[in-house]
């Protein structure tokens, strides 16, 4: 029978820090691997887009608290 995910928590909850790190980055890895190509593209793509947004001034960053006090300000009208 295989293991819950709670047994598996468990058990992982015992491995040393690099070796739960090492565990963390396989499960990131394979979850990755089911990834659309074009939709990492698109995303690559707009995070590079962003990023030189920021660069040039034309986007000033904020505080991410802040942003999100905005969202739930405006949601709430």
């Amino acid at each position: 029978m295989p293991m819950s995910l709670e047994e598996i928590f468990s058990e992982a909850k015992i491995l040393t820090n690099d070796s739960r790190a090492l565990l963390a980055e396989k499960l990131v890895a394979s979850i990755e691997d089911d990834i659309d190509p074009l939709v990492t593209k698109s995303h690559l793509d707009e995070v590079k887009k962003r990023r030189d947004e920021i660069r040039t001034g034309k986007v000033v960053p904020i505080n991410g608290e802040k942003g999100l006090a905005q969202v739930r300000a405006m949601i709430e009208k």
